[in-house]
């Protein structure tokens, strides 16, 4: 790749083959700008949609330690790298994780056109690769400070950070957050009848059922032990909370976790404590988080698969310490 760019000077006397170099530098200095990987690889789709009128990319990260492929983009319809048709480019980034960038061109005269540009395409993609670099370096230090090593949902610290951010872009608009705090019923006891590692199992299990009932812009975290809270940003409906609440309950009762080789399962139930943020109420974010943790310990008080909004009066009869 290297030999394809010092070529591309040399030649870039010409007229075609400077186009091809500023066109490599005009995705360099973009990506400069990128604030994530996922940016960077939309910004990469975006270069080669304007210019070989790619439309359709898939982005990932491949672990050469792992042996594992995480997608980070994709866009348009679905190829396969065995098609006649289709490219696709490492990325070296000198670390555990390459990026891989591939497409499919939409016809076989697209494809001729692509392939004469091979190696200026190459070229491009080992003049961005410091930059990939980067990215993944950050991303990885973003993952490790914010995210959940078990459930690989937000922790607490992020969580909170996100949250505040968000009320300080909203200025002066009212913002309405309802809080669900979530809790797995005699959590302990799975630990002291089986270990960790099936805990474990259960948490994720949990996390995944609450992911499928909440929308793609509402926040989950795990908070610590079996404890895990939603901000649920697109709805603040009293009716609507309570159904989402209820789904999630009536989903993981029938999950079934698997506890030992020989076939054994073990299913849990969860109670869900529930309290509303509003930017123009006198309570913080942290007060209306403990006010749903406080409803939680009522609904597990109350028995399994409980739900209970919170009341102010609650606050006075529940000590938590």
């Amino acid at each position: 790749m290297k030999n394809n760019m010092i070529e591309l000077i040399k030649k870039s006397s010409q007229e075609n083959d400077f186009k091809d170099l500023n066109n490599i530098y005009t995705l360099y200095e973009q990506l400069q700008y990128a604030t994530s990987i996922k940016q960077m690889a939309e910004d990469i789709f975006k270069w080669l949609q304007n210019i070989y009128t790619v439309d359709n990319l898939n982005f990932s990260l491949f672990d050469i330690e792992k042996n594992s492929k995480e997608e980070i983009f994709v866009k348009g319809e679905e190829f396969f790298l065995d098609d006649n048709l289709s490219f696709f480019f490492i990325i070296n980034t000198h670390t555990s994780l390459n990026a891989v960038v591939s497409f499919n061109a939409t016809s076989k005269t697209h494809f001729e056109i692509i392939q004469e540009k091979y190696t200026v395409i190459q070229a491009s993609f080992f003049q961005i690769s410091p930059v990939i670099q980067s990215g993944i370096l950050k991303k990885n230090f973003i993952e490790s400070s914010s995210i959940d090593s078990v459930t690989n949902v937000y922790n607490r610290k992020y969580f909170i950070e996100h949250l505040n951010k968000q009320l300080v872009l909203s200025g002066h608009e009212s913002s309405k957050i309802t809080f669900l705090m979530i809790g797995i019923d005699h959590f302990k006891a799975v630990i002291d009848e089986f270990d960790y590692d099936v805990g474990d199992l259960v948490l994720v299990e949990l996390a995944k059922v609450i992911h499928a009932n909440i929308k793609e812009y509402d926040l989950l975290a795990r908070l610590a032990g079996d404890e895990f809270v939603v901000a649920l940003t697109s709805n603040t409906d009293y009716d609507n909370t309570v159904n989402i609440a209820k789904s999630i309950i009536d989903d993981f009762r029938e999950i079934e976790v698997k506890v030992d080789d020989e076939g054994h399962s073990l299913k849990k139930t969860i109670c869900i404590g529930i309290d509303a943020f509003d930017s123009h109420g006198s309570n913080s974010i942290d007060d209306v988080i403990k006010n749903a943790d406080i409803a939680l310990y009522e609904a597990k008080n109350k028995g399994r698969s409980e739900v209970i909004y919170f009341q102010k009066e609650q606050s006075s009869t529940i000590d938590l310490f």
